[in-house]
Formats: C-alpha cells, sequence, structure tokens
C-alpha cells in the first residue's frame, strides 16, 4: 500500500492518511484494522537539516521523534524515539518527524551531529505504526526546503516540482519491480 500525507500533498497511486504525527496514527491505524496491507511505502516531501540537496530523493526506513527542545537541552523524553524497519545493515538517513516545521537552522545543524538527515511531519508515526502492526515498511521523500527562516517560502517554491518527481521516482520503482 501506498500511501501520503493528504491536503495538498496527494499522488494519483497512495491514500492520504492525514498531516502531522496525530492523523496519520489515526488513520493509518484504521487502514491497518480494516485491510492490512504487506508493505507500506510512505511518499512525501521533507525539509533537509543541510546535507541533503533540493530535490534530492531519499529513501530510508528509520524515523525519529527529537523536537527541537532536545537539542538546547530544555526536554527529555522517557519514550524510545527512534523506530526502525530496516532489517538491512545498509545505513539509513533517518528523517525526524513533529508537528512542527524547523525554522532554526543553527540548531537544526546539531541534527546532523545525531545522524538525523531530514524532517517530513508524518513518517514516525507511519513506523510506528507499521511497527505496531507487523507490517514492512520504508518512505521516499523529495527535498523541497532548508529547515531555516525561508522554510516555509521555500516549501511552497518547490512543492510542485516535488511532487512531479516524486511521481516519477516511485512510478519508476513500481516499473522496476514489476518487470522482473
Amino acid at each position: 500500500m501506498i500511501i501520503c500525507a493528504g491536503n495538498n500533498e496527494t499522488f494519483s497511486f497512495a491514500t492520504p492518511t492525514g498531516v502531522g504525527l496525530i492523523e496519520t496514527a489515526m488513520n493509518l491505524t484504521r487502514l491497518c484494522l480494516f485491510d492490512k496491507p504487506e508493505f507500506l511505502l510512505f511518499v512525501g516531501t521533507a525539509g533537509s537539516y543541510g546535507e541533503k540537496k533540493i530535490f534530492d530523493i531519499v529513501e530510508s526506513k528509520t524515523a525519529a521523534n527529537i523536537e527541537l527542545t532536545f537539542l538546547s537541552n530544555d526536554a527529555y523524553t522517557p519514550l524510545d524515539n527512534v523506530v526502525t524497519t530496516n532489517t538491512t545493515n545498509k545505513k539509513d538517513i533517518v528523517v525526524n518527524s513533529s508537528n512542527y516545521i524547523s525554522t532554526n537552522e543553527a540548531l537544526c545543524k546539531n541534527f546532523l551531529k545525531l545522524g538525523v538527515g531530514i524532517e517530513n511531519m508524518e513518517f514516525f508515526s507511519v513506523l510506528r505504526i507499521a511497527q505496531e502492526f507487523n507490517i514492512p515498511a520504508g518512505g521516499v521523500f523529495c527535498i523541497t526546503n532548508y529547515t531555516n527562516k525561508n522554510a516555509h517560502e521555500d516549501f511552497l517554491t518547490n512543492h510542485d516540482k516535488a511532487k512531479e518527481l516524486l511521481s516519477l521516482h516511485v512510478n519508476k520503482r513500481i516499473k522496476e519491480l514489476t518487470t522482473k
């Protein structure tokens, strides 16, 4: 099953699950309860903490839920805040998820020190639900912006092209899989 966030981030080949951690968790749980998929592939856009460039395509099976206050030692969590469905030894780019878009470029550089490369609002929920239902899962992302003060404007400027690039990438991968 191929899924996406929804609202203005939809694809003809994907089922929308909602924007952010909560909507995604609720709606994806409902989908899995009624028709458990064999595999979940999340398709969406992401912001880069600095290493990935605009319009790069990133695939990952690892997500985190780390808030900016953690980076400044102003918060902690007793919860497991990293989840992965990666069963290989291949190193994944960790995708951070929060209900907020990061705009503090200096603070966000600390994510790179933790091995976290990009952010997407939904992916942590996707992998956590997949883990709960024992479903293999992954994500494909196209970078639309850097996590800085221009994040929202850059996202809006680059969103349509990013969706087009994601569609091309996913359709190419589907074709590769079906011709093997």
